[in-house]
């Protein structure tokens, strides 16, 4: 789109390769890239390009706040009071955050994720701005579901969330089930008929003080190794920050136990047999936590493989898991490794216990979670990662709960142990990014299993008291 001042809007190469998908006609398309690469931008010259183009376009645009909201007009309001022609062709209404083409009635309207009118629409093209910051993804859905009324198509533009939100456990889902996948060095294109992710990130095995590395994960042009490495040696900058707004990796705002480097060096492309004999980790819960199963098996003292874990979310109506649905997840287990010995706290669930030694016939051993206990258990789980001993096979369940964790020293001074990022069990719609039971079962059966070895851990780790984050 050439404006006739001479300028042009220019489109940035990783942009020209967003909108080839968008411009195909694939209904949900995703750019997801660090900060200062001129999404909110180039998202603005695309709303002006189909403001033009489209017929009586209907260019809804929620961002996740309004100050985010108010970027997005603006940059919008700049490229067309830069154009005679464009001027001519479109009002802006500033009060309105609304931007209208007197020829064709085309609008673009501008919304916050939160006004309680942005469902009320029938859109050619929706942008959603900024995702990771929303709240949830209801109103996604909500504007998702609208797009066939007019063989409309969604833009959307974020930076990495927090591992466990609704956004990252999607950016997630999309990757592992659209047919095809392309990568490069700090890209990755991911795309079906419904939907094509656009992703610049640093590989989560990457050294992220490579600026070279990180270089390739940030598109922009404008964007060089000199002025990375003099963002990077600000004071002001954090490593959270930067691994997550820079590098685009998922991160928590506080530092947590197990730290995304440390547990992507723990992965492993080799998988449990279906055959194995396994230990399993049982982490029971019904109302306020998830049940969490784990199996472990150890082929080799210095070979350890955490498998793929079941996890049960209590419903969200307050209802609690049933008993029955425990039992069946237990009873696949068994059915699909040789499970020889379930290790789990029986404080709350005596007759699971007992259920298990009659109709599984497996052996248990009850381990009260006491506080001396949970510590020997970050111990013994923090010390054999640290020597390359404990492996995971990827689960996307078990990932989430073990970078949920945080760190902090035990009421009773036993030491360290594994706890939630937030003690509150009153908000169930955020217990997504709280809820560590799949480690604590995976820490359980572990600290248990190699209790004979003699592992003494030879190094104290690193303390997190919470009460100062």
């Amino acid at each position: 789109m050439e404006l006739d001042t001479g300028d042009r809007w220019v489109v940035e190469s990783f942009f020209e390769l967003f909108l080839e998908d968008y411009f195909a006609g694939v209904p949900e398309c995703w750019l997801v890239v660090p900060e200062g690469n001129t999404k909110t931008t180039s998202l603005a010259g695309l709303g002006v390009y189909l403001n033009e183009y489209r017929h009586a376009a209907w260019i809804p645009w929620a961002a996740s706040s309004r100050d985010q909201a108010e970027i997005g007009y603006r940059q919008a309001e700049g490229l067309i009071l830069r154009s005679p022609r464009l001027r001519r062709l479109m009002k802006c209404q500033e009060g309105y955050r609304r931007i209208k083409n007197l020829e064709t009635g085309g609008r673009i309207q501008i919304f916050a994720a939160g006004d309680d009118h942005a469902d009320g629409i029938i859109p050619t093209d929706a942008f959603l701005d900024e995702l990771h910051r929303h709240k949830d993804l209801r109103l996604y859905r909500t504007w998702r579901g609208k797009l066939e009324k007019r063989g409309g198509q969604m833009a959307t533009i974020s930076t990495a969330g927090e591992p466990g939100s609704e956004f990252e456990l999607t950016r997630e889902l999309i990757r592992q089930s659209v047919p095809e996948v392309s990568r490069r060095p700090g890209f990755v294109h991911c795309r079906s008929e419904q939907i094509a992710l656009h992703e610049y990130a640093v590989d989560a095995k990457a050294d992220v003080e490579d600026m070279r590395v990180v270089k390739e994960a940030n598109p922009f042009s404008g964007i060089t190794v000199e002025s990375l490495a003099r963002k990077r040696s600000t004071p002001t900058m954090t490593v959270p920050h930067w691994r997550r707004f820079v590098c685009n990796l998922a991160t928590r705002g506080v530092d947590s136990a197990v730290t995304e480097a440390e547990w992507a060096a723990a992965l492993s492309e080799r998988r449990i047999p279906d055959d194995a004999p396994v230990w399993l980790g049982l982490d029971v819960a019904f109302k306020a936590d998830t049940t969490a199963m784990v199996p472990l098996w150890m082929p080799d003292p210095d070979f350890r493989l955490l498998g793929e874990a079941t996890i049960l979310e209590p419903p969200r109506n307050g209802d609690g898991i049933k008993t029955s649905e425990i039992e069946r997840a237990l009873a696949d287990l068994a059915g699909r490794y040789h499970v020889e010995t379930v290790v789990m706290d029986p404080s709350y669930a005596m007759w699971l216990a007992e259920w298990i030694r009659e109709e599984l016939e497996l052996t248990v051993i009850e381990r009260v979670q006491s506080p001396k206990l949970q510590c020997l258990d970050y111990a013994r789980f923090m010390e054999a990662l640290r020597l390359g001993k404990l492996h995971h096979s990827g689960d996307p369940g078990l990932n989430v709960h073990v970078l949920n964790a945080v760190a902090y020293s035990s009421r009773d001074g036993s030491g360290t142990k594994f706890g939630r990022p937030s003690e509150s069990r009153h908000r169930l719609e955020s217990q997504r990014v709280r809820v560590i039971d799949a480690l604590v079962a995976a820490a359980m059966v572990h600290s248990q299993m190699v209790a004979g070895l003699d592992e003494t851990p030879r190094e104290p780790p690193r303390v997190i008291d919470l009460a100062s984050v």
